[in-house]
């Protein structure tokens, strides 16, 4: 997710159209916000489970939910970091379709998506019988 926003951030404020970096258009800052403030949110929550995790309160609930939170924001992240660089964003020549395809593997490896719904579920039904 830092990588991508690293290369996103970069290319906005050195690409121009109509004389004027894309990076001081409205609607590019409200993007990059977005992917600022989900690259902190990602990382806060990573970081207290990771904490929790360490002090021995491991929590299976916390544990597919931080997975599952951070991969799917990891993918939407790294989406817009291609929208940032237009076609650019697609190509070889800039690393960000590379991250996407590492991001949505994190959505589908070690356990989809929907199954770390399922563990939340489960885990959140048994806290409520």
């Amino acid at each position: 997710m830092q990588a991508a926003c690293d290369v996103a951030f970069e290319y906005v404020h050195i690409r121009k159209q109509f004389n004027q970096r894309i990076g001081e258009f409205q609607l590019m800052q409200g993007k990059i916000a977005d992917m600022y403030c989900s690259l902190s949110a990602c990382r806060s929550y990573l970081y207290s489970v990771g904490r929790a995790c360490d002090l021995g309160h491991v929590n299976r609930k916390d544990c597919a939910g931080v997975i599952l939170y951070c991969a799917e924001k990891a993918t939407q992240l790294c989406l817009d970091a291609i929208q940032c660089l237009g076609g650019n964003g697609y190509i070889n020549d800039y690393p960000t379709g590379r991250f996407l395809r590492d991001a949505k593997l994190y959505e589908i490896g070690a356990g989809t998506s929907e199954i770390r719904r399922l563990v939340i579920g489960r885990a959140l039904n048994s806290e409520y019988s």
